[in-house]
């Protein structure tokens, strides 16, 4: 297998970017999910599971340790009374590296009734915005996103750091892998949820169906979560070899 696309989160829900390459450090991707909104009335951190809008807007790393948030119309900012006037409700942009207690991340137990079904909590990492303290860098083969009857232009849907060509990812659960410079562990089959049916931009439109399958097919889950054992880089092309 070989690393075909490369994308990093600034912004947790926010869509990315497509990189060449990336540096990998103990967090995974520097600069992925470092920065998050919060409401400030609530102090809660925002997922599109809660504000599907955030994935209409981008977020930009700038290499500095900070970030900007690209919003629908084109307008680029990090000024919170901004964003809150384009969410209409009042947030703020916060580093990861500000907040000292693990985030506190919740979802639907019913995707098909969101408002009526109960939401379940759990809590992620501290230090960034990941969901899972056993996921710094996702993966998935081009070959399960074929088997969902997903296509590689909708790849986004899922939010994985490499995508690569081939199959099997699953099997590496348990094993240490290198890729690039970098040396991961794989953890654990990415259990997937509501937000992979939530519209997005470029013709991206919100589809019901395409959690049902990964239920029916793949009990749930997509991808692999892989925790850095060595940092690094990585770059498109390189190949993911089993230890």
């Amino acid at each position: 297998m070989r690393i075909t696309q490369i994308w990093r989160y600034p912004v947790k829900s926010l869509q990315g970017e497509r990189l060449e390459s990336a540096d990998v450090d103990a967090k995974g991707l520097v600069g992925d999910r470092r920065w998050a909104l919060f409401d400030r009335g609530t102090t809660n951190g925002l997922t599109a599971r809660r504000v599907p809008e955030l994935l209409m807007a981008c977020g930009v790393w700038h290499g500095d340790g900070q970030v900007s948030v690209r919003l629908p119309d084109g307008t680029e900012t990090a000024d919170d009374d901004e964003l809150s006037r384009w969410l209409g409700r009042e947030v703020e942009l916060r580093s990861a590296a500000e907040i000292e207690r693990a985030p506190v991340y919740e979802n639907p137990s019913d995707a098909t009734d969101e408002d009526g079904a109960p939401w379940v909590e759990w809590r992620g990492p501290r230090g960034r915005f990941h969901d899972s303290t056993r996921t710094m860098v996702s993966i998935c083969s081009e070959a399960s996103l074929a088997s969902v009857g997903v296509p590689l232009g909708e790849v986004r849907r899922f939010r994985f750091n490499l995508v690569v060509d081939g199959e099997g990812e699953d099997a590496l659960v348990g094993r240490h892998l290198s890729i690039g410079d970098v040396e991961l562990e794989a953890m654990k089959r990415i259990d997937r949820c509501v937000m992979v049916t939530r519209p997005q931009p470029d013709g991206i439109g919100r589809d019901l169906d395409v959690l049902k399958r990964i239920n029916a097919a793949r009990d749930g889950h997509l991808g692999i979560g892989t925790l850095v054992r060595s940092p690094g880089r990585v770059r498109v092309g390189d190949e993911l070899v089993p230890l």
